[in-house]
């Protein structure tokens, strides 16, 4: 792909990620712990994209390396435990379960691939 078409993705992503988090706010305005979702969910988001951005411009085998895939594994671990809350608190309590049982997995096979799987070459 093109960088500057890359580039021009990204920012439109974004820009509808930030377009879509005001609307939710402004949507939610009377709900504070709503508010408090929807800006901590923004914000771990563009820390996520952020690290991810410099883990991707790092060369291997710094310690930076490290501490970044720290940050990736901790802010997606965070955003999935809280969307996997959101979505188990409007479900019946079977179904809440089987998307605590599908976050779980998730969590552990990110652990696994960031901090115990080698890539042999």
């Amino acid at each position: 792909m093109d960088r500057d078409v890359g580039n021009w993705l990204t920012g439109l992503g974004f820009a509808m990620l930030t377009c879509n988090s005001i609307l939710a706010i402004y949507r939610s305005k009377e709900d504070a712990w709503s508010v408090a979702f929807v800006v901590s969910a923004y914000f771990a988001l563009l820390f996520l994209f952020w690290c991810l951005r410099l883990y991707e411009r790092t060369a291997p085998n710094l310690a930076q390396t490290w501490k970044l895939k720290v940050a990736i594994w901790s802010m997606s671990t965070f955003l999935t435990a809280m969307f996997s809350y959101k979505v188990a608190n409007l479900m019946p309590w079977p179904v809440a379960l089987v998307v605590w049982a599908m976050a779980v997995p998730v969590i552990c096979g990110g652990f696994y691939a960031f901090f115990i799987h080698h890539d042999h070459q």
